[in-house]
């Protein structure tokens, strides 16, 4: 079948995801028939280069072998069933290994990240419902948060091109200040830039407590807000405050969990000493590359404490949410798959080599007009200086151009890619984005 033909179909019937579909009148979409590795090749055989692992799920590329055999074996056994009433091995095993690697002991799973997020923000308001303090039904996040589109998500969001059509139907949150360290003081550090807005956080928090439920937060990286990275000390002031004012503290791990800040989850690293997930949040938000991005899954973890509010006679004590696909046993199988990755290849401990060799690389960027060349773990960014109002377009068309998969977010071109890029496949990622650049400036 040739690419036009498919084009033609795809536009007459498939409405795509955040995509203005006229824009593919003059910029038509891209017809992928295969992956392999970090590459997606279209039906032409025309390859490029997915350096942001197909929206930061596909964390050991495409057709990894491991992963789909997994799912293979899973499919001559159970492909699904209903999870009231029911259990399986697959999702029994990852609560158990999730519970493991975060300390928070009670999974509850969905499909997708939103659904996770809403999950939380439910189960928190809930909890104090349930303990007898029904003031307690506000939320609060960062400026320039992000956490995902549905009703309720988007309540704590602070993305106004995602938002702000919707805002009559919307509950109403206040944001904090963004400890994103770009926005620091000439001369002031990250961290210390990070205590004022932790101090900022404090303020709200002491004078509205007994009407918040929780402070839902993306740790160390505010991806959509073009990949703000802050320091970790703005974590444990969180942790601080939110215990001190009995406020639910709620991980949105969903986009930087799974390896991809430099530890098995961002929130790790909120104090000098490695730490668990459990001790800083009461929720932890998990999905993207939970399955290697194979199959849809999300799951949020909890407290035994937040737990046993909900263990009770009265069914309407209950947490009643339900998906009709929760706990897939092939998505579990995928997310077991992809644990066993990061366990048998010491992911967590390797990905620092090549996290280096992408920032030496990224060196060359430098004779570019570009400010804040930053990473955490494997997250790149940089800023381009430009008052061109199309050059995220221009960029992402561009590159397709060059063999990349290329999406930045307004003036910020970032990576997120695959953990098993060779050093020949870095240098082509940066050399030709550093063309792409180039080229448009």
């Amino acid at each position: 079948m040739s690419n036009q033909n498919l084009l033609n179909r795809s536009m007459q019937s498939v409405w795509h995801p955040c995509t203005q579909m006229q824009q593919h009148e003059s910029f038509p979409l891209t017809p992928i028939q295969r992956g392999d590795g970090v590459w997606l090749y279209d039906a032409d055989g025309k390859k490029y280069l997915d350096t942001v692992s197909s929206w930061w799920v596909n964390l050991f590329g495409h057709n990894n072998p491991r992963i789909k055999d997994a799912i293979k074996q899973q499919l001559d056994t159970l492909e699904h069933v209903m999870l009231a009433g029911f259990t399986h091995e697959p999702v029994v095993a990852l609560s158990e290994q999730l519970a493991e690697l975060t300390g928070l002991g009670h999974a509850f799973y969905a499909s997708d990240g939103a659904s996770a997020t809403e999950i939380a923000l439910k189960m928190s308001f809930h909890y104090w419902r349930n303990i007898g303090q029904p003031t307690k039904t506000k939320f609060i996040s960062l400026q320039n948060s992000y956490h995902g589109e549905t009703l309720g998500a988007l309540g704590v969001t602070d993305v106004a091109i995602f938002k702000d059509t919707y805002a009559p139907l919307l509950m109403q949150s206040a944001q904090m200040p963004s400890p994103d360290f770009r926005l620091a003081e000439v001369g002031e550090s990250a961290a210390d830039y990070a205590l004022r807005c932790a101090a900022q956080l404090e303020q709200y928090v002491a004078q509205h407590h007994t009407e918040l439920a929780a402070f839902i937060i993306e740790p160390l990286v505010q991806c959509a807000a073009g990949m703000a990275m802050y320091h970790p000390v703005y974590l444990a002031k969180a942790r601080e405050i939110c215990s001190k004012y009995q406020v639910h503290l709620i991980a949105d791990e969903i986009a930087v969990g799974f390896g991809r800040t430099g530890t098995m989850f961002a929130t790790e690293q909120a104090t000098s000493e490695r730490c668990k997930v459990s001790d800083i949040a009461d929720f932890v938000c998990l999905s993207k590359g939970i399955t290697g991005g194979y199959l849809p899954l999300s799951a949020v973890l909890t407290t035994d404490n937040v737990y046993q509010a909900f263990y009770d006679p009265s069914t309407v004590r209950g947490f009643l949410h339900s998906h009709s696909y929760t706990g897939n046993p092939l998505a579990c199988s995928a997310a077991l798959a992809t644990l066993a990755i990061f366990k048998a290849d010491h992911v967590v401990q390797n990905n620092p080599v090549r996290s280096d060799a992408i920032v030496r690389e990224m060196q060359v960027l430098t004779d570019l007009p570009i400010q804040h060349l930053r990473h955490q773990g494997m997250i790149f960014a940089f800023d381009v200086v430009t008052n061109n109002q199309q050059f995220s377009r221009q960029c992402y068309q561009l590159a397709m151009q060059h063999g990349l998969l290329l999406r930045p977010i307004g003036n910020t071109v970032y990576f997120m890619p695959p953990y098993i890029m060779s050093r020949d496949e870095i240098a082509f990622m940066v050399r030709n984005t550093h063309q792409v650049i180039k080229q448009i400036l």
